[in-house]
């Protein structure tokens, strides 16, 4: 699967952590910085990984800061992600099966790598259900004012 990753500085050791292992599962990763953990504004990275699942470069996104708030908001800007913030599998499962979640935002300061890991392989491995959530999700994308 190919997969886009993005943090902030607060994330950047989780994030190469989590490129690497994926990487070693088999997935094709794209990663979208920081490449340091200098200071940087996380609004520029969710925007990056959300534009990047939108195109279709990547079937999946994983979002990383350090509570996973902000980043996830800033992916959520764009009408063709849904982004869900998660902390544990169950919600990472529940994401794919009844939102159709193509993004996950952890946070690196709440979130260590063993429950980190056990979160993206939720995600990743649960399909979405369709049926009566299909309509809700694609009422996501087209919110009536």
């Amino acid at each position: 699967m190919k997969i886009a990753i993005a943090s902030d500085h607060a994330a950047v050791d989780l994030k190469a952590e989590l490129a690497a292992w994926l990487r070693d599962a088999g997935h094709a990763v794209e990663d979208l910085g920081p490449a340091n953990a200098d200071r940087v504004d996380y609004p520029d990275f969710g925007y990056k990984l959300a534009t990047a699942v939108a195109a279709g470069s990547a079937e999946r996104g994983i979002a990383l800061c350090g509570s996973g708030i902000g980043i996830s908001i800033a992916v959520n800007r764009n009408p063709a992600c849904r982004c869900a913030l998660v902390g544990e599998p169950l919600s990472a499962a529940l994401a794919r099966e009844h939102n159709d979640a193509n993004v996950i935002a952890l946070g690196a300061r709440l979130t260590g790598i063993d429950m980190a890991k056990a979160c993206v392989t939720a995600f990743l491995s649960t399909d979405f259900g369709g049926g009566r959530h299909t309509g809700r999700v694609e009422k996501l994308s087209q919110p009536a004012l």
